[in-house]
This record gives structure tokens, sequence and C-alpha cells, in this order.
């Protein structure tokens, strides 16, 4: 079924946005591609990029009104993956009010970053969940470039090689595999898939925090750039609600009728609440 023989691989891009927002914090995101369909979506996605003259690298920072039609149609074929199965697309993020309520739980500021970014890699993908008709599975994972020494990102790494080996994966012990060489951290200018899961990510920040009513200082109008970049998370909207209607971006999706949805959805947000 793919390179791997009768092995099956998945490759998993991870970004993550601002980890502060007046109403919502800590975005990350990611999205999840079989190794035999990696080719055809990354050639198809670069092929939009240059029919669109796009030839830098796209993200969420870089839409404006000029740019807005272009935007939309690389989300258009981003989506259109989506919804086919080529692709899978999770975001996670916490609400400022959703904190520890002891004190000794509390984040701390050093490590809370690197904690979080587990979870998400840990829970967001369904990895614990694989369905037995999988078989074997190999995982490949590429992390956005990490803000942080080389000696506590290689750390983050190790903790990430062994999520097969822990407790909570044991449903899967033995059919999980990821190699020391498959996590690694990229530029996303050379990763297409990595630079779109930066655009979504930057429109549920944007929508979720209200950015979209920002106005400058001294006037009482919004912004052009402000105004494409809503019109940018309304589109990125309609087509998660193509999937999913109703869709509510700002809490955890439910199981929306699939029997395994941690692994089956084609589009999740999770809502992270410390416990």
């Amino acid at each position: 079924m793919d390179t791997l023989g009768d092995r099956m691989e998945y490759i998993i891009y991870c970004d993550e946005s601002s980890s502060d927002g007046p109403k919502f914090s800590d975005f990350f995101g990611g999205c999840m591609v079989n190794s035999k369909d990696l080719h055809i979506v990354e050639d198809a996605l670069n092929a939009k990029k240059r029919e669109l003259n796009l030839f830098g690298e796209i993200k969420w920072t870089k839409v404006t009104e000029q740019y807005l039609e272009r935007y939309i149609q690389i989300m258009d074929l981003f989506f259109d993956f989506i919804r086919n199965g080529k692709i899978k697309a999770r975001i996670m993020f916490r609400r400022n009010e959703d904190r520890p309520t002891n004190t000794q739980a509390r984040y701390n500021s050093e490590d809370k970053y690197f904690k979080l970014y587990y979870q998400f890699l840990k829970n967001s993908f369904g990895l614990k969940d694989l369905p037995l008709e999988q078989g074997d599975v190999f995982i490949r994972i590429y992390l956005d470039q990490l803000p942080d020494t080389k000696e506590k990102c290689d750390h983050f790494k190790e903790f990430i090689r062994n999520l097969p080996n822990i407790r909570d994966f044991q449903n899967v012990h033995g059919r999980l595999h990821i190699r020391k060489e498959d996590v690694a951290d990229i530029r996303s200018h050379d990763h297409v898939l990595l630079q779109c899961t930066d655009i979504v990510l930057g429109a549920m920040y944007f929508r979720l925090n209200n950015l979209h009513l920002d106005k400058p200082t001294g006037s009482q109008r919004r912004g052009k750039r402000t105004i494409a970049k809503e019109k940018l998370y309304k589109h990125i909207h309609k087509r998660i609600c193509e999937m999913l209607p109703s869709f509510n971006i700002g809490t955890s999706t439910g199981e929306r009728g699939f029997q395994n949805p941690a692994w089956e959805l084609p589009y999740s947000h999770w809502r992270f609440i410390p416990k």
C-alpha cells in the first residue's frame, strides 16, 4: 500500500502559534498524511502556489486584501484533500480561564510549551486508538523549528519517540513505531503542508481572540488587512462546516457519528482543560 510494503507510514506536520491571547492561548496545530499520498498532496499544493505566483512562504501573517483570493484558492485545495481523506487536521488551544485549580499544578513558564506540545501529539491524532486493520504503523513527526536550546529540544524529541511505549498506548504496543530519525524540526519555508497548517491555526487564533473587531488607533473603521483576514477565516470555517455542520471553533469537537473519532475525524478542535 505504500513505500514500506505492508506497513503503513504517516507523516505529521506540527506548528504552534502565539502562547498568549486576550481570550485563548497556547495554540498548536498539525496535519497528518499517509506517506503514499504525500507527493500527490505536496505536488498539487506547490503547483497551485506557482500558478498563483506565490513563490515565497505562505502564512497567516501575510494575508492582505491583495492576496486574499489567492489564499482562498490554496485553502480550498487544502480542504479538498481533507474532505477526500488524504489529510487529517487538528487544532488545540486553551481558554485563558481554564487553569489548574491547584497552585502547585500551575505551569512553569519554562516547561509549559513542551508539556502542552506533548499533550497535543499524544492525544490529538488518535495514535493510541489505531485500528487493528492498520497493522504495523510508522510515524514521522516534523515540528516547526523549536524555540529553545538544543538540549531541551533533544530531550523533548526523546519523549515523543517514547510515546509507543507508555501505558496510555498499551493497545498499540508493538504496532506503533516512532524511530529516532523520524522526529525532527524543520523550516516551514520548505514544507507547504506546514504553511497551510499555519494559515488555519492563525485563522482560529484570530477569530477566537476577536481580532476581527480590531480597529487602528483613532479610527472608526477596521483596517483592510483585518477585513481580509476575517473573510479568509469565514471561508475556512465554511469549508469545515461542509464536512462537520454547525462547527463550533471554541469547543472540543464531539464524536460526530464516528466510531473512533480521534483517529477518523477529518478535522477537529481540542480545547485543552488542565486537570
